[in-house]
């Protein structure tokens, strides 16, 4: 596929799926939802792509949600395509947003206002760094447009149920900053950015082992929601799967030995926040 809407670029394992309709915002239309089906497909299906950051262009809108231009275009209509999608067997309204399977580090790079179904996708990814004019919205409550791409399931997840229905309810609409103090928002940069912040971050998690990391991400996407058993067998599966693989063995190898930057005099910590004592141990 010839992507026209979005762009999809590889810098060395990292993916970046920008949206690129400034014009519009960067609002998703068919076309838009076909190439994002397609870019999340390649990454998900990449094993050279580690980690995902999902941005806008220009500098006014990460996504203000559906083009509503497109009118009903975008949504099912016939009483097939209703019933696979109540099923759960279509992707999403506005790209895949009903994928839960992507168990690599996804970071959204919130360039400006992320409304609707914009919002969802801020929603879909694992950490969200917003710049300091980015604003989120339920604005298609003005619309009698419903929530369809996982706004209604993934923010009261991350935010709580209570200020989640005060957003989802009113449409109200929230800056950066507020979004950080109810935790939808993991930080805050300038304007201009997001993307260079979320690249710091991502360098960072790829640097890591990954069996591991994907594995307590499943453990924790799965397990959410579900009763404590439940929660504690999935994490034991997943756990299990990743604890036996080579980079542990090596792990451990480097932990015995002093063989990793945390234990090097002179070198600067990997792990952030740790307080390391003078003699390096």
């Amino acid at each position: 596929m010839v992507f026209t809407e979005i762009e999809y670029e590889a810098l060395g394992p990292i993916r970046i799926i920008r949206l690129n309709r400034p014009e519009k915002r960067n609002c998703i239309g068919p076309t838009t939802h076909e190439e994002l089906i397609e870019a999340w497909r390649r990454f998900r299906d990449d094993d050279e792509a580690l980690v995902a950051i999902m941005t806008g262009a220009g500098d006014k809108a990460f996504c203000a949600g559906g083009d509503l231009e497109a009118g009903l275009t975008l949504v099912p209509s016939s009483a097939e395509e209703i019933a696979a999608h109540d099923r759960g067997e279509r992707p999403g309204i506005l790209g895949p947003s009903r994928w839960t399977d992507i168990y690599k580090p996804v970071i959204a790079a919130v360039n400006g206002v992320a409304y609707a179904g914009g919002l969802e996708w801020a929603c879909f990814a694992d950490i969200r760094i917003a710049e300091e004019h980015a604003s989120f919205g339920v604005t298609c409550r003005r619309w009698n447009i419903g929530l369809a791409d996982g706004g209604s399931q993934r923010l009261p997840r991350i935010i709580g149920m209570g200020r989640a229905m005060e957003l989802i309810l009113t449409g109200r609409v929230i800056s950066a900053h507020e979004a950080l103090a109810m935790g939808l928002a993991n930080e805050v940069v300038a304007k201009g950015h997001s993307l260079t912040r979320a690249m710091d971050l991502a360098t960072f998690l790829c640097a890591l082992p990954q069996p591991a990391m994907r594995s307590d991400k499943e453990a924790a996407v799965r397990g959410f929601g579900q009763p404590l058993a439940e929660g504690l067998r999935i994490e034991a599966e997943c756990f299990n799967r990743s604890i036996h693989h080579e980079e542990t063995r090596e792990g451990l190898r480097r932990f015995l030995q002093r063989d990793h930057p945390d234990r090097r005099v002179g070198e600067p910590n990997q792990t952030p926040g740790l307080v390391r004592d003078q003699g390096g141990k």
